[in-house]
């Protein structure tokens, strides 16, 4: 395994676009209405990251169709979006990637269309915290072991599920590179983290089962069980005594 260490010159590179990224993503989030379709979401995702300058980082990777993911309700990532009109209470992940200035920038959130049932804001608040938990533990010298593993304690404390079949990586002149996140592991084992790495932390989890399955398009990750499902995602740079969102 070969882990890019950035310098500060190309982490102010993804800083760049992690602020762009991040501009997108929160108005994609404030469009995410009862009676839109998940392709006007993508549309919009695509035009606003390349009117800032920039390029879709996911359509064309590894043939996926589209700018944006659009993953609704049991639906864990890799949404390709469509026809599907938004309805209330639908849970709608939204993940974007941005390449600037040779960089990529990764990051993801999920929302929820009109009326939240208390189970769907529990699934997003301790998904969102699983991902707080563990940017807050990033820094030099820790194990990626460790990450992994609070962000599991954190979810399954609560009953929910860690999807395992699905990462989360190294971010830079690549859309995914070394290392690979799991959202479940030991402490004290795994790669030490060092200033320099780049990492999109990305927790998905699941108000059911863990185990998931590949729709016939190939992309779509759905719960097995048929549960909704929550996506939070950041790319951080890490420092010797923390982590820089970069994508804030």
């Amino acid at each position: 395994m070969k882990i890019e260490l950035k310098t500060e010159q190309e982490i102010a590179k993804m800083r760049l676009g992690g602020k762009i990224a991040s501009r997108i993503l929160k108005t994609l989030e404030s469009s995410t209405k009862e009676g839109v379709t998940t392709n006007e979401l993508d549309k919009l995702g695509e035009t606003l990251i390349l009117e800032a300058g920039a390029k879709p980082s996911f359509k064309g990777f590894a043939n996926y169709p589209n700018s944006v993911c659009v993953s609704v309700n049991d639906e864990v990532v890799h949404g390709i979006p469509g026809s599907r009109v938004l309805k209330n209470g639908d849970v709608v992940g939204l993940d974007i990637g941005v390449y600037y200035q040779g960089f990529h920038t990764d990051t993801a959130l999920t929302t929820i269309v009109g009326e939240a049932s208390v189970q769907s804001k529990k699934l997003l608040e301790i998904t969102r915290q699983s991902l707080e938990k563990a940017i807050k533990m990033c820094k030099e010298g820790v194990f990626l072991g460790d990450i992994s593993s609070v962000i599991q304690k954190t979810v399954e404390k609560e009953g929910f599920g860690v999807i395992r079949d699905l990462v989360g990586h190294g971010v830079g002149r690549n859309l995914q590179e070394d290392p690979p996140i799991p959202n479940y592991g030991k402490p004290g084992t795994g790669p030490i983290l060092k200033e320099g790495m780049t990492l999109a932390i990305e927790p998905m989890v699941s108000a059911g089962d863990w185990h998931v399955n590949v729709l016939d398009d190939g992309w779509t990750v759905v719960t097995r069980d048929g549960s909704l499902s929550a996506h939070f995602e950041h790319t951080i740079a890490i420092g010797k005594t923390g982590a820089e969102i970069l994508t804030k």
